[in-house]
C-alpha cells in the first residue's frame, strides 16, 4: 500500500516536472519569437537575393518572416498600405521615382542598401553597335524587337522614353518577364544572334556572359542610381529590432552576386542559398546586426 502511495506521487512528481520543462520551453519560444514581419518583393534575381537574405538574417535574430511576390506597382502599394512592411529594392531617384511619390507620406526611406547600380539597354559584346542611336538602322539584325522583362517595372517605362528621346520607329518593345528576359539571351548568344534587351547592373547575366551597355549618349535612363530600403510608418515603434537589421543592411555588388551565381545553380533554392551565404559571413551578418536587441 505504502509503495503504491509512493509509486503514485511519484508518477506525479514525474509528470509536474515534465510539465514544468514543456511550460519553460513554451517560454522560451514565446520569448524567441519577437513577431512577424513582411516582405514584399519582385521576381529579379537581385531583389529574390537581397530579400531572402534579409529574411535569413531576420529569422536568425527570432523573427517571423512571410514574403510576398507581387509587381512593382502593387509591392509598392502594399508597403504604403501597410499591407507589406518592407522592400529592399527601391531604385531611386528615377527608375522607382514616381511610385515612391506616390507613396512617401506613408513610407520612410533608410537609405541606400546597394550602389553602383545601372539601367539601359544590353546586347552581346559580338554586336557590332555600340549606341542606341545606332538601332535604328539596325532593326533587322533584331529581328524588329527589344526584350523587355515584366510590364509594370520602372525600367519598362524608361524604356520607352528612351525609345521615344532616340525616334526609334524600327524596333518594338516586348513584355515578358526577368526570366524571359534571361532565357531569350542565352538561347541568342548560344547561337550567335544579336539580340537587345533591357538590362540591370547587379545582375547575375554579366557574370554568366559577354555584354555590353549600349551607350546613352542622350542620358536616357538617367545617371546611376542607388537601390533604398523603403518601410511602412510605424515599424519602428511595432518592430524596432527588426527595424534596426533592416536600416543596418547594406551590401556590395559583389556580395549580391555571390548569392545571384548561387541562385542560378539548377535546382537551387534561393531560401536555402541565402541561410548558406550568411552562416558563412558570420561578420557581414554581425554589422547588420549590432545594437537590434530590443
Amino acid at each position: 500500500m505504502t509503495r503504491n502511495v509512493m509509486s503514485q506521487a511519484a508518477r506525479y512528481g514525474a509528470l509536474m516536472m515534465a510539465a514544468g520543462i514543456s511550460m519553460t520551453a513554451g517560454v522560451a519560444q514565446a520569448q524567441d519569437d519577437k513577431g512577424t514581419i513582411k516582405l514584399a518583393y519582385v521576381e529579379w534575381a537581385s531583389t529574390v537575393a537581397s530579400t531572402n537574405v534579409v529574411r535569413a538574417v531576420l529569422e536568425q535574430q527570432g523573427y517571423d518572416v512571410e514574403m510576398d511576390s507581387l509587381g512593382a506597382a502593387v509591392m509598392w502599394q502594399a508597403v504604403g498600405t501597410g499591407d507589406s512592411d518592407a522592400i529592399l529594392c527601391a531604385w531611386l531617384p528615377t527608375t522607382h521615382g514616381d511610385y515612391y511619390k506616390q507613396v512617401k507620406s506613408d513610407v520612410e526611406d533608410l537609405g541606400t542598401n546597394l550602389e553602383g547600380t545601372k539601367l539601359g539597354l544590353v546586347v552581346p559584346t559580338y554586336t557590332d553597335i555600340d549606341s542606341i542611336d545606332q538601332l535604328n538602322d539596325h532593326a533587322d539584325e533584331f529581328d524588329g524587337k527589344i526584350v523587355g522583362i515584366d510590364p509594370g517595372a520602372g525600367l519598362m517605362s524608361q524604356t520607352e522614353g528612351a525609345i521615344e528621346t532616340y525616334g526609334i520607329d524600327n524596333l518594338q518593345l516586348q513584355s515578358s518577364s526577368g526570366p524571359a528576359m534571361t532565357s531569350a539571351l542565352a538561347s541568342a548568344i548560344q547561337n550567335k544572334e544579336d539580340i537587345v534587351v533591357t538590362g540591370w547592373t547587379p545582375h547575375w547575366m554579366f557574370a554568366r556572359w559577354d555584354l555590353k551597355y549600349l551607350d546613352d549618349p542622350k542620358k536616357a535612363y538617367g545617371d546611376a542610381e542607388h537601390i533604398d530600403t523603403v518601410v511602412h510608418k510605424g515599424l519602428k515603434e511595432r518592430l524596432p529590432g527588426a527595424y534596426a537589421i533592416l536600416d543596418n543592411f547594406h551590401w556590395t555588388p559583389e556580395q549580391m552576386g555571390e548569392v545571384m551565381l548561387m541562385n542560378q545553380e539548377e535546382g537551387s533554392d534561393p531560401y536555402e542559398n541565402a541561410k548558406k551565404w550568411v552562416d558563412e559571413h558570420p561578420d557581414v551578418v554581425a554589422e547588420w546586426t549590432d545594437g537590434t536587441a530590443e
